[in-house]
C-alpha cells in the first residue's frame, strides 16, 4: 500500500441543480461503508502504535475531516482506495486549527481524543457546524478533567485534554452515540476505566468495535462500562452503511415496479429502527445472507414494492432511525392514513433543521406534514411532484430523501448536489444504475 491523501470529494462535476427522475429501482447495489463505524475505526486506531488495517472506509467528506483532524493530531494515515493503515501511538498538540468542515461527529468525537491523550487543539467548523450545539460534550468531558472553552456553547472551541481524570461515572442527560463514544474514546486513550449510564439503546458501534479489538467492555440498554482498553488490533472490514441503504429501500418500497436487492449493509439493531417502522407500515423488506463481520451484524436486504399504511412511531423506534427519519417521512406520504413520528426533536440541530426540510419537501408533492416540538405528523396520499424545486439548505440527507420521494412522485430538482458527497459520492452514478436495471 502507498501512502496518499484521502482526497476531498470534487465538488465541481456537481456545480448547480440537478433533477432526479421517476422511476423503479432494480438490479443489485453496494452501498460505501458505514460513516459512523469508520469515524470510531479511524479514532480508536490512533491510539495503536502498531499499523491498523482497516478496510471498506467511507470516503464522504465528513472521513475527510476526521482523517486530517487525526493527522493533525500526529497520526499516520496511508490510504489504498476505501482501505487504510493507520498508526498513532505518539500523537502531539495540534499546530494549528482542526477544521471539522460540516462533520458533527468529528467535532465531538476528536475532542474525546483531546481529553485523554492529554492534547491541545482549536477545533472549528464551516457556517453549518458553528451552529450546532457543543456544549453536551464538552460539558461531560469538563467533568472528565478536560478545560473546554466553546463560543456561546458551539464552535470555535478550545481544548486543553487531561493527564489526571477526576469523573470516571457519567450519566448522558439525552441518548447521543456522539457525546457516549466521546467519552470511551477519552478513556480508551487515558487508559482509564469509566462508567456510562443513561445510553437508552442509542447506536454500539464504538462498543462492538472496542470488544472486537480486546477491550474489556460490558453494555446494555443504560449502562456501558469500559474496564479497559483494547489490546490487539487486528484487521478490520466496515460493514455497509445503512443509512444509505435506507434511500434505495425506501425508494423500492413506495415506487411500483421495484425489486432490489442491497448487498452487505450492516444490520446493528441499534440502527434499524427504519426497517422495523417500514415493516409495520407494509412494507415488503427481509434479510439473507445474515453473518456476523468483524464485530457488526452484516446481511443482504431485499425489497420490494409494496403499499403502505400510516403508523405510529414513538421513541424507542425514532432513536435506532435518527438518521432516516427523512426518508422515513417519504415513505409516510405514499402511506393510506396518517403516521405519527415522535422523539425526533434532536433533528432540528443535525446538518439543518430537518424537520423543518421534511415538511418543505413533501409539501413539494401535495402531502401535508404536520410539526410539533418533538415530532411530525405526515398524512398520506399521492405524492405528485410535478418538476418542483427543493432547497436542501446544504443537507446530504434531504438531497438523497428527495430522491426516493422523486422515484415514485416524479421528477424533483434540487439545488445542492454537491451536499450528497459528505457521505455518499457515488450516489447520484448508483441510484441511476439501479433505476436503469429495472
Amino acid at each position: 500500500m502507498h501512502e496518499s491523501e484521502l482526497e476531498e470529494p470534487v465538488k465541481l462535476r456537481l456545480i448547480g441543480r440537478m433533477t432526479f427522475a421517476p422511476g423503479a429501482l432494480g438490479g443489485s447495489v453496494r452501498v460505501p461503508g458505514d460513516k459512523s463505524i469508520s469515524h470510531r475505526a479511524l479514532m480508536l486506531a490512533a491510539c495503536s502504535a502498531q499499523p491498523v488495517s482497516i478496510r471498506n472506509l467511507n470516503k464522504g467528506r465528513d472521513l475527510y475531516a476526521t482523517c486530517n483532524a487525526l493527522r493533525a493530531l500526529g497520526a499516520v494515515i496511508q490510504w489504498s482506495g476505501a482501505d487504510a493503515i493507520v498508526t498513532g501511538g505518539s500523537l502531539h498538540d495540534a499546530v494549528d486549527t482542526i477544521d471539522c468542515m460540516n462533520s458533527g461527529s468529528t467535532a465531538r468525537m476528536i475532542s474525546g481524543v483531546c481529553a485523554g491523550a492529554n492534547l491541545h487543539a482549536r477545533l472549528d467548523g464551516d457556517a453549518s457546524l458553528r451552529r450546532r450545539p457543543m456544549e453536551p460534550v464538552a460539558a461531560q468531558l469538563r467533568a472528565f478533567g478536560a478545560r473546554i472553552e466553546t463560543t456561546d456553547g458551539r464552535l470555535p472551541a478550545q481544548i486543553a485534554g487531561t493527564s489526571e481524570p477526576q469523573t470516571l461515572g457519567f450519566i448522558l442527560l439525552s441518548p447521543s452515540a456522539q457525546v457516549k463514544t466521546a467519552l470511551l474514546l477519552a478513556g480508551v486513550f487515558s487508559r482509564t476505566a469509566i462508567t456510562i449510564a443513561g445510553d437508552k439503546g442509542s447506536r454500539d458501534h464504538t462498543e462492538r468495535l472496542l470488544r472486537y479489538w480486546g477491550a474489556a467492555l460490558s453494555s446494555d440498554r443504560e449502562r456501558v462500562v469500559l474496564k479497559s482498553a483494547p489490546v490487539s488490533f487486528q484487521p478490520v472490514r466496515v460493514a455497509g452503511d445503512f443509512s444509505a441503504a435506507a434511500f434505495f429501500i425506501v425508494a423500492a418500497t413506495v415506487t411500483p415496479g421495484s425489486a432490489v436487492r442491497i448487498e452487505n449493509v450492516g444490520v446493528n439493531p441499534t440502527r434499524t429502527g427504519l426497517l422495523d417502522a417500514l415493516q409495520a407500515m407494509g412494507a415488503k423488506i427481509r434479510l439473507e445472507n445474515a453473518r456476523d463481520d468483524c464485530g457488526e451484524p452484516v446481511a443482504d436486504i431485499m425489497v420490494e414494492h409494496s403499499p403502505l399504511r400510516g403508523s405510529a412511531v414513538g421513541q424507542q423506534i425514532a432513536v435506532r432511525a435518527i438518521d432516516e427519519i427523512p426518508v422515513l417521512a417519504v415513505a409516510a406520504a405514499f402511506a393510506r392514513g396518517e403516521t405519527r413520528i415522535t422523539g425526533v426533536g434532536d433533528l432540528r440541530n443535525k446538518e439543518s433543521d430537518r424537520v423543518a426540510a421534511i415538511v418543505r419537501l413533501l409539501d413539494a408533492t401535495g402531502i401535508e406534514a404536520l410539526a410539533s416540538d418533538d415530532g411530525i405528523t405526515v398524512r398520506g396520499g399521492i405524492p405528485r411532484a410535478r418538476g418542483a424545486a427543493i432547497e436542501t439548505h446544504g443537507d446530504h440527507r434531504t438531497a438523497m430523501a428527495a430522491a426516493a420521494l422523486a422515484s415514485g412522485a416524479g421528477a424533483l430538482e434540487i439545488d445542492d448536489p454537491a451536499s450528497i458527497a459528505v457521505s455518499f459520492p457515488g450516489f447520484i452514478e448508483m441510484w441511476q444504475a439501479a433505476q436503469a436495471a429495472a
